[in-house]
């Protein structure tokens, strides 16, 4: 039932952005720039971060509005060539 181009999530929506990143100074706004490219907007409080227990990395989790699948995919592509980004869930 299911082709390659059907997707499981309902567009438009509010999805979750999980990103592990290098513990740095700006972090959050590397990535969020990187988010910026893709959407328009990203409201006060989308943004929510957790330092790792040594403080080397920092888990990130981004609530953005998604459009469509193929905006979902530009953004996992353009995080995933940062080299300041470690994983994305």
């Amino acid at each position: 039932m299911n082709t390659e181009n059907e997707s499981l999530i309902d567009f438009p929506c509010d999805f979750p952005i999980k990103v592990i990143g290098k513990s740095d100074s700006d972090i959050d706004e590397h990535v969020v720039g990187i988010l910026l490219k893709y959407v328009s907007t990203i409201y006060e409080g989308a943004v929510r971060s957790r330092r790792s227990k040594n403080g080397n990395y920092v888990a990130l989790t981004i609530t953005i509005k998604i459009a469509s699948q193929s905006q979902l995919d530009q953004i996992y592509q353009a995080l995933g060539a940062s080299d300041r980004v470690v994983m994305i869930l």
